[in-house]
């Protein structure tokens, strides 16, 4: 990821200088050499700043680096840093709030399809947990829509949590950003790996739920948007042909 650090970096430096305050070259060269408490710090400081704070990229920095801290047992053993993931989704919806035009966010592909994975693992195992987990799943999936609305399947994961959870009003609307994401998309084979992954196991919930309550063709009508693209996986094709 640090190779596409260089990268975007590089590409804005191209930018026109009225598109942006600073490159936070700084903020760069401290997170390559892994010093990201002293990221945390600098680019808090940039936040703070009525000069910055407008910014994008410090926000996208303390994501970034709240993430590997999130994979460090040393981060991980530490008060502040114990909900590290969680934080670095926070921080991503922050990011994206002050960056709606993408002006930097193609540049850090590989970074949105690390937390892309992270957190939809994470918000995963919150929803197996049953009822005790929705609303743990819900803030995750919640927060990877704020910061990659485009990306289809935590708006399901999230719909289903609502629905779970007696939100249907709110279910409903995340229902219908996830048919636009699809549409938007192409469909599920054009969606990115990390991002089909989350989809399939989406999906195949949604059935799940669907069933539970009686409405087993509704379940069977999701399946089949993901047919094409999933049925060469061999737990979709199983729970397809099962279905």
């Amino acid at each position: 990821m640090k190779n596409l650090l260089t990268l975007g970096l590089a590409a804005a430096l191209t930018l026109p200088a009225m598109a942006q305050k600073h490159v936070y070259e700084d903020l760069l060269v401290k997170f390559v050499d892994e010093k990201y408490e002293d990221v945390l710090a600098k680019a808090q400081s940039y936040v703070d700043n009525d000069e910055t704070k407008k910014d994008p990229l410090p926000y996208l920095y303390i994501s970034m680096s709240l993430y590997e801290m999130s994979k460090i047992e040393k981060y991980r053993a530490m008060e502040e840093y114990k909900k590290a993931d969680k934080d670095a989704v926070k921080w991503a919806e922050k990011y994206r709030k002050k960056d709606k035009d993408k002006q930097f966010f193609d540049n850090y592909a590989d970074y949105w399809a690390d937390l892309n994975t992270m957190a939809g693992e994470s918000g995963l195992n919150f929803y197996d947990e049953g009822t005790k987990g929705f609303s743990k799943a819900k803030q995750m999936f919640d927060g990877m829509t704020g910061y990659y609305p485009e990306n289809p399947g935590p708006w399901l994961m999230l719909a289903l949590c609502q629905y779970q959870t007696n939100l249907v009003k709110e279910a409903e609307i995340s229902m219908k950003n996830f048919q636009k994401a699809m549409t938007d998309a192409g469909g599920a084979g054009e969606l990115p790996e990390d991002q089909q992954k989350l989809l399939r196991q989406a999906m195949m919930n949604y059935a799940v739920y669907k069933e539970s309550k009686g409405d087993k063709a509704a379940g069977k009508a999701m399946l089949e948007q993901g047919k094409d693209a999933f049925m060469k996986d061999p737990d979709f094709k199983t729970f397809y042909e099962g279905y």
